[in-house]
């Protein structure tokens, strides 16, 4: 699964290695038979109000549901060796197995009559899909069963294993939105999670999950549901939870200024930012809204310098200085921001690949000035050519440094694309360019860096 800030499950569902459960055939009539039971309770409570719906039948109700659900698994659980799990199945065998790729990973996919295991490439069961449950709403119903059960507890004498249920129709909630992440459903991701947040609230365990109510904002945000998102990260700011650094404020600020209710999107990254000043999310957010409006950019830099005083360290903050006087046209400004992040951080190539990329473009724009230039200016075509080429050589400097100390290949790789340009341009001025151009266009037509 992809990682972008997803908050990690507080609880998940892992079913006790050789437990016995029940068959769908007989979970099926299990729940008819409580189901019965609790009927006839009911009833006989509604005829003679003195009768009282013992907590016990609610409890029993629950179970059975929670079986029901179970049922089309098996005796398989998340976290299970492949081994294990084929000396526990005996004689069932899958119908059928296949290769697939989910989120960028890959899997082997096991398929059988009620499931799907999914194993990751360590042989172990990743994820397990139900295709064709008892009921489709055994959850929902075991919830209800619990709540009840909670209600009728009067004297609070279950009210440990009623809880221990309530916690367990969360985290198979739970675990049911992380498939739908996975599978890509993040309308039905968010709906998941937004379930095991009313769970875990349900009476006597009453608990806030705080990370389901992320989780459910941010697969919403994700699905491009600014409306449900919002609902969902104004509820976590409700109860003190902020994710990483700050996080819930940079979504809020963002969904805010998508919806057009600009002042309000920025105030909360304001406030977020007084909160969390250390978080490049929150800054970024607030620098694009000054850059696009234009509004009192010299916030910025106030901003970015309390930023830089609270985490003096960050080279990263010194790249987006640089950065943002770069969009400004700040040329000595952005290129002294771009050294000093490499001053704080030699290895930080960021600040390297900033300053390349400013000459780079600058080198695009003389290019572009000089081609749209009459024929008749020759003088100043050639004058433009001298600059273009200066900024050139600029640029193949701090993009060689970068690409010479960066461990990401991607990164490498996408440098390199710059290389072969430039030295590509350049290559009739020296033979070492020419050399260099061939380099890189190498690298680049083998399509991964060295």
């Amino acid at each position: 699964m992809k990682r972008i800030l997803f908050a990690a499950a507080a609880i998940l569902s892992v079913q006790v290695a050789f437990a016995q459960v029940k068959s769908p055939e007989a979970a099926k009539a299990a729940v008819e038979k409580a189901v019965a039971a609790t009927a006839k309770a009911e009833n006989a409570f509604a005829a003679n109000p003195k009768k009282v719906v013992k907590f016990g039948v609610y409890l029993a109700e629950a179970k059975a549901w929670l079986d029901a659900y179970n049922a089309p698994v098996g005796n398989a659980w998340v976290g299970a060796d492949q081994n294990q799990l084929n000396l526990l199945m005996g004689s069932v065998k899958p119908l059928s197995s296949e290769n697939v790729e989910l989120g960028g990973t890959s899997y082997r996919k096991d398929i059988y009559k009620n499931c799907n295991y999914y194993f990751n490439g360590n042989g172990m069961l990743a994820m397990i899909e139900i295709t064709n449950p008892v009921y489709e709403d055994a959850l929902d119903k075991a919830l209800v069963a619990y709540s009840k059960a909670g209600k009728a507890d009067t004297k609070a004498q279950k009210t440990k294993d009623i809880c221990l249920g309530i916690s367990d129709v969360a985290s198979k909630y739970v675990d049911e939105a992380y498939n739908c992440y996975t599978f890509g459903d993040l309308k039905m991701a968010s709906i998941k999670f937004e379930k095991a947040v009313e769970a875990k609230a349900t009476a006597p365990l009453s608990e806030v999950d705080s990370t389901s109510l992320y989780n459910a904002g941010f697969t919403a945000w994700l699905a491009g549901d600014n409306d449900r998102a919002l609902n969902f990260f104004l509820k976590c700011r409700e109860v003190g939870y902020f994710y990483e650094d700050g996080e819930v404020y940079s979504k809020l600020g963002d969904v805010l200024l998508k919806q057009g209710k600009t002042q309000e999107g920025v105030e909360y990254l304001k406030e977020g930012f007084v909160k969390f000043p250390q978080s490049q999310s929150i800054l970024i957010n607030l620098i694009n809204y000054y850059l696009t409006s234009g509004e009192n950019t010299d916030e910025l830099f106030v901003l970015l310098n309390k930023a830089k005083a609270n985490d003096p360290k960050n080279a990263s903050l010194w790249y987006v200085e640089g950065n943002t006087h770069a969009k400004l046209g700040h040329e000595e400004e952005a290129i002294a921001a771009y050294n000093e992040a490499s001053k704080v951080d030699p290895k930080y190539e960021y600040g390297y690949v900033g300053m390349g990329v400013y000459f780079y473009e600058k080198m695009i724009a003389i290019a572009e000035e000089a081609n749209a230039l009459d024929y008749s200016k020759w003088r100043e075509y050639d004058a433009l050519i001298e600059k273009y080429y200066v900024a050139a050589e600029q640029a193949v400097e701090p993009f060689e440094k970068a690409y010479e100390i960066s461990a990401d290949n991607g990164l490498k790789y996408n440098v390199a694309q710059y290389l072969k340009d430039i030295y590509f341009r350049l290559r009739n001025k020296n033979e070492a360019y020419n050399v260099n151009y061939e380099k890189y266009d190498a690298i680049v037509k083998a399509g991964k860096a060295e």
